[in-house]
């Protein structure tokens, strides 16, 4: 599978008059949290609520700042999480995808909602 991105909404539900940046962000299905940068962080007036342990792709474990809640908006589906701020880019995770019900289509490397749920994001709760 190559490199996905997509673009994503990014804004802090606690200002909603703050206004929400727009951000390409890769797409990751192995990492389970979204990341920002301390920029888009700083941006969005994101509070640190703690320090994480979080182990990275080589292996390394770092403590990284948590910050939230942060809404992610894709193509108007929604999802408030925690981010990690970490990188020079913007990563979406497993979770805030889970969340929105979205799928990566690998051979044509773009983010589709779940067919099966088309117009509304669906859970399972169990």
């Amino acid at each position: 599978m190559g490199i996905v991105k997509t673009s994503i909404i990014l804004s802090n539900p606690r200002y909603p008059d703050l206004e929400s940046i727009e951000v390409v962000s890769l797409v990751d299905t192995g990492a389970l949290h979204l990341c920002i940068t301390e920029t888009q962080a700083i941006q969005l007036k994101l509070e640190e609520t703690e320090k994480r342990p979080v182990t990275l792709a080589d292996g390394s474990t770092q403590i990284i700042p948590y910050v939230g809640p942060i809404k992610v908006d894709w193509k108007g589906r929604i999802s408030y999480t925690g981010a990690l701020v970490l990188g020079n880019q913007c990563l979406l995770g497993a979770i805030p995808m889970e969340d929105m019900d979205i799928l990566v289509h690998p051979a044509q490397q773009i983010m589709l909602a779940n067919p099966l749920h088309p117009n509304i994001p669906a859970s399972v709760a169990y």
